[in-house]
């Protein structure tokens, strides 16, 4: 099983209440081989939302209480962050998800870059927390962006 950002499969979670619609995902999900997640709602947070970004850090670091995740108004969203990035991994843990395929750049989602926490739309090297907390318990991580890798690997599997 995979899990995937729900905001991909079309569902309305992202951060100013729309979606990232990315067909080739919800195709994994209606042939069952995907099952959607939204680690922000998993956390507690509403949708819509103000735009939250990392601070100091990346994922890793607001794991091990380095960094935070504040929104554009400057309030701590930190502890809803960690709470989605766990029930995310209960979850994949449940159906046996050896990989993920989440949303690129987001501060819960993004792989290998995210938004630098100054809501300029500057980027830096890193994981979101619930990628880097996926990783770190072994699933592997794509996004939308690189999931020729991903079909590549499993030779079409999914």
């Amino acid at each position: 099983m995979i899990i995937v950002s729900a905001c991909l499969c079309g569902i309305n979670c992202k951060y100013d209440g729309g979606n990232n619609l990315d067909v080739r995902i919800l195709k994994l999900v209606k042939e069952g081989k995907a099952l959607p997640i939204c680690p922000e709602q998993l956390g507690g947070q509403e949708t819509p939302r103000d735009p939250q970004e990392i601070t100091n850090g990346n994922g890793f670091d607001v794991i091990e209480g380095n960094a935070r995740i504040l929104g554009f108004k400057n309030d701590d969203l930190t502890s809803k962050f960690l709470k989605g990035a766990y029930e995310s991994l209960k979850i994949a843990e449940a159906v046996g998800a050896t990989i993920a395929i989440l949303k690129a750049r987001s501060p819960s989602c993004g792989v290998s870059q995210i938004y630098d926490g100054t809501f300029s739309g500057t980027k830096r090297n890193g994981n979101g927390v619930t990628a880097e907390l996926l990783l770190s318990k072994g699933i592997i991580v794509f996004t939308e962006e690189n999931l020729e890798k991903l079909e590549s690997l499993l030779m079409g599997e999914i």
